[in-house]
């Protein structure tokens, strides 16, 4: 199936700029090994969907506006959009974002864990980068292994005499 899709996708959301920053924190996040990572899977596609067709307007707004934020930080960081960073300057800002959520998650009592911000940027990517990844064909069979369609129907197995007990 993934052979029949376009080499790219029309995205709908997200600007080249914006695309390119979402393929290198996916991939970094999923990297390619003995299997495709999320380049390979089109992470960045099922991201733009799901901006454009299950975020409402504030949503989207605000993963933007974190989305932008995140590169300007990079920027202060390293003096480059995260784009541009190396592998080893990529994968230490990611770091920084994954300790600072910690951090943000250990100062708030137990109690208030249920109210941690929604529209945090790195969970968030994070998030969407592991669904879009493993419910991906690329993740989906080659990565866990499984069959998105199963080529048969087991139906009802008989039930053991012992079992029925």
């Amino acid at each position: 199936m993934q052979d029949q899709l376009p080499e790219t996708a029309a995205l709908r959301i997200l600007n080249p700029r914006q695309n390119a920053t979402v393929i290198a924190i996916t991939e970094t996040i999923i990297p390619q090994t003995d299997t495709p990572g999320a380049k390979g899977a089109r992470v960045n596609e099922f991201i733009d969907v799901v901006l454009a067709d299950w975020f409402d307007e504030s949503e989207k707004s605000a993963f933007l506006a974190s989305l932008a934020d995140f590169d300007s930080r990079c920027r202060q960081t390293f003096g480059m959009n995260f784009a541009d960073c190396s592998p080893q300057q990529q994968s230490e800002f990611l770091k920084i974002a994954e300790d600072e959520t910690e951090f943000r998650r250990r100062g708030r009592r137990i109690w208030d864990l249920e109210h941690v911000e929604a529209k945090e940027f790195y969970p968030a990517i994070k998030q969407l980068t592991l669904i879009g990844y493993y419910t991906s064909e690329v993740g989906f069979e080659q990565e866990l292994h499984g069959e998105i369609i199963p080529s048969r129907h087991a139906g009802c197995a008989p039930l053991d005499e012992e079992a029925a007990k």
